[in-house]
């Protein structure tokens, strides 16, 4: 398994990739998702939610927001 993080920083280092891995806590019983994607101009996005559908939703709104700055 690739490793999402060395010493907490993220390990997507490439432009264009993404990165996830499967989590939960021990005292629930809810699967979240932590997704790292490295942008085009070398920006990392990063987030925690609880599908990967709704992690590449995230991401997808923070590149319209970057571009339309």
């Amino acid at each position: 398994m690739t490793r999402l993080t060395e010493n907490g920083i993220s390990t997507t280092r490439n432009t264009g990739e993404e990165k996830y891995e499967r989590f939960s806590f021990r005292d629930r019983p809810y699967i979240f998702y932590q997704y790292d994607y490295r942008h085009t101009d070398g920006e990392l996005f990063s987030c925690v939610k609880p599908s990967l559908k709704e992690c590449r939703e995230a991401r997808e709104e923070w590149i319209k927001n970057k571009q339309s700055k």
